[in-house]
């Protein structure tokens, strides 16, 4: 296998392996122009997209003034501390993580989520052993009671799994509903390589409880480009009297790569399938007018000033770019539909002034 087809499959290499396809090519060989430099800002009161040349898998959280951002770096887990999400190029990383030079959480490491609950920092991420094997993905959780997570000391709670199912799970979220917790990630059923929505109660930030119930599998068309099959990238956003489930869909080295939705009541039980709702349609795709491709795995995070709702989510800038890091994040501010749901509307063309989010 060349090298460049190892790097594009690598994170998906298992799927196809099960599916008995490992001829697909969807990276990196196109004759197209390199992904732009990050701009600087075009004004105090504007910046550009992207925020950074390479970002797979964007998540930011926000607490006491400041925002906490990571994203995929495959070798280790690294946190971006800053107060405006505009100036995200302009802040250096902390490295939170460095994995063990063996064992079963030692490669791979993808979609970090950082969190603050109980009064402790934890970090949801997935990874399994070093190399290119990388069926044995799992979840695993760090702890750490600083009061800053890029300070302090990272513990590892070991792995977080459903006792009841444990197979492949990737790119957990944590919900909070009813005065209870839940964790939601993308999996596999035991049977086939399609990749499925999860859901389980959590007892604490690091063990998960009862039983693991599916949300969500590809069902339509524009779910099933690949092989592989995908539904992963969970996020969730109340609003409304609504809680929404934003996933990402089909193969992530594919252009198609997008963004479903799934809706449910914040007052219902979401351990529930009949609790949740699919639409249809897509809710956030490509846009190649304006350089956005594969545009998926997304996040959310308000202004500074508390009045604005943002997306950020990572899309390549040429076409057939596939699943590596020349992802690169980006944000933009999206409003709601009468019926309440969200309006992400199209990615904003990159190298465009956007104005700053709220308060910056």
């Amino acid at each position: 296998m060349s090298l460049s087809l190892f790097v594009l499959l690598r994170r998906h290499l298992p799927l196809l392996f099960l599916l008995g396809v490992l001829s697909c090519k969807s990276g990196g060989e196109a004759a197209v122009a390199p992904a732009p430099p990050v701009a600087p800002p075009t004004s105090t009161a504007t910046f550009t997209n992207p925020l950074l040349a390479s970002g797979p898998d964007p998540w930011v959280y926000q607490k006491d003034g400041y925002y906490y951002y990571m994203h995929t770096t495959n070798t280790n887990l690294r946190i971006w501390k800053t107060a405006n999400m505009s100036d995200l190029s302009q802040t250096s990383s902390v490295v939170a993580w460095t994995p063990p030079v063996s064992g079963p959480a030692s490669g791979n490491l993808w979609a970090p989520e950082l969190y603050f609950l109980d009064g402790k920092w934890y970090i949801y991420y997935s990874a399994g052993p070093e190399g290119t094997n990388l069926g044995q993905q799992r979840t695993w959780v760090l702890e750490n009671t600083a009061a800053d997570p890029t300070t302090g000391s990272w513990v590892d709670k070991g792995r977080l799994y459903n006792p009841t199912a444990d197979y492949w799970a990737i790119d957990g979220t944590v919900l909070e509903q009813n005065g209870n917790r839940y964790f939601i990630w993308s999996g596999h059923n035991g049977i086939d390589g399609i990749q499925r929505l999860y859901i389980s109660q959590m007892s604490n930030p690091w063990t998960l409880t009862g039983p693991r119930v599916e949300l969500s599998h590809p069902e339509y068309s524009w779910e099933n480009v690949g092989p592989p099959f995908v539904n992963e990238g969970p996020e969730t956003i109340k609003h409304g009297g609504k809680t929404f489930l934003v996933y990402s869909a089909s193969f992530c080295g594919t252009d198609q790569y997008a963004l479903g939705l799934l809706t449910a009541s914040t007052t219902a039980d979401p351990m529930l399938p009949a609790s949740w709702t699919k639409s249809a349609q897509p809710v956030f795709s490509q846009s190649p007018a304006n350089r956005a491709y594969a545009t998926g795995h997304n996040a959310f995070f308000k202004s500074k000033d508390g009045q604005e709702d943002w997306i950020i989510y990572h899309a390549n800038s040429n076409p057939s770019e596939g699943c590596v890091e020349k992802r690169n994040p980006r944000i933009q501010k999206f409003t709601w539909n009468a019926d309440g749901t969200p309006s992400f509307g199209v990615p904003v063309a990159i190298s465009t002034p956007i104005a700053k989010p709220g308060g910056e």
